[in-house]
């Protein structure tokens, strides 16, 4: 695998960096989390990159994308981790909206992939249930179709930001004698129909990015069925495979470390740089090396896709060791700070006579650590990835 970079390549990372540099909002770098950002606050850079033509990097050009080569992709990622940007939401570029130009029609194309590129369409992922969470083939959300109508009534659980949702595709059992994964359906429901009540769960950093959403006879046009009825586990499938490379986060994972590091030279143990404690050293050295492992599995999966190979079981590698790497990361961070990491960061602006006690770099690092407990949670728990990767990979 040759890992060198072409001088077209470093012409273009040469372009992109001064892009980021001239063009990412200052201000945005101020904000930890999307729960308590604006909508429009969330859309600011997706809005830049969509006027730029760089908003879906992955995304053929025949459907508006920027059609980069994987190693473009790979150099993108990088560099807006190298800035520390705002993540653009995954939802509609990196989830709904391969599913609709892999599997849709053409009228679905037509209709739903500019508003995903344009950020008008804002979207919210149905598919974690109450009693259907890791056993995602579980759940009980209902579609019984009427005419040209199906009526939905059923319960989605941890779905993120669908205060500010227009659409959410949503997964929903058409036939409840058939085996689990056979009788679901994929569909894409407007959010703004009657019989949708979306309810905010506060989580323990005192942020509100998730939420419950509660269908109640909920009338769904027949025209927004992805694909065949009863197939909607094979478009799950697919999605999920996008989600889970995506959530392994190599680039950011490297700048956080640099991030850690530096937050450990700053840190005095009995007036020697934390840094340069045995104990602490030894953690950070094995850090870097499985992120460095991580990072080639990352490449080699990239070069399969290539090469025309979508993210198979594979992905699922990818997914355990990358959330695994990044709580490690918030845990080292909050050693590193210490004490200050029992002081909470309010969510709020701060009044006149208020100030935050510590070092900037402390604050937040216990509220990061908390969000971070999700990450080995959605997108299929770590222990589902395991049985993935024993049956898809191992045959075992």
């Amino acid at each position: 695998m040759d890992m060198s970079f072409s001088p077209e390549d470093l012409a273009f990372r040469d372009e992109v960096r001064t892009f980021i540099a001239e063009n990412y909002p200052k201000d945005l770098k101020s904000r930890r989390t999307r729960g308590e950002m604006t909508k429009e606050e969330i859309l600011t850079w997706h809005r830049i990159l969509y006027k730029k033509g760089w908003v879906a990097p992955h995304w053929p050009v025949e459907y508006g994308g920027a059609g980069w080569s994987i190693t473009q992709r790979y150099i993108w990622n990088e560099e807006n981790a190298r800035a520390e940007t705002q993540p653009l939401l995954p939802f509609g570029l990196a989830m709904v909206g391969p599913v609709i130009f892999n599997y849709g029609n053409e009228a679905q194309k037509k209709r739903f992939l500019p508003g995903i590129l344009s950020g008008d369409d804002w979207w919210c992922q149905g598919y974690s249930e109450p009693g259907a969470g890791s056993d995602l083939a579980g759940l009980k959300t209902r579609a019984v179709r009427e005419g040209d109508h199906y009526i939905v009534n059923g319960h989605k659980i941890w779905t993120t930001l669908a205060q500010f949702a227009d659409w959410m595709f949503c997964l929903v059992r058409t036939d409840p004698n058939a085996k689990a994964q056979e009788g679901i359906s994929f569909l894409l429901i407007d959010m703004k129909t009657p019989g949708i009540t979306v309810r905010p769960i506060i989580t323990m950093d005192g942020a509100h990015e998730v939420n419950e959403v509660f269908l109640e006879d909920v009338k769904v046009p027949a025209e927004n069925l992805i694909g065949e009825e009863n197939k909607g586990w094979t478009y799950a499938k697919f999605l999920l495979g996008n989600e889970r490379s995506g959530i392994a986060g190599v680039s950011r994972s490297k700048k956080a470390i640099e991030r850690l590091k530096s937050i450990a030279a700053a840190e005095l143990v009995d007036g020697a740089p934390l840094i340069k404690t045995d104990e602490f050293s030894r953690k950070v050295a094995e850090l870097e090396i499985d992120l460095a492992a991580l990072e080639v599995t990352e490449l080699r999966t990239l070069a399969a896709e290539s090469r025309g190979r979508g993210p198979g079981p594979e992905a699922s590698i990818l997914k355990i060791k990358g959330t695994e790497i990044q709580q490690r990361i918030t845990e080292l961070t909050l050693e590193a700070v210490g004490n200050y990491a029992f002081v909470q960061t309010p969510t709020g602006e701060l009044s006149g006579n208020e100030f935050v006690a510590g070092p900037d770099y402390s604050h937040g690092s216990a509220q990061n650590y908390f969000n971070m407990r999700k990450t080995s949670i959605y997108g299929g728990s770590n222990e589902i990835q395991h049985n993935i990767i024993a049956k898809m990979v191992l045959g075992l």
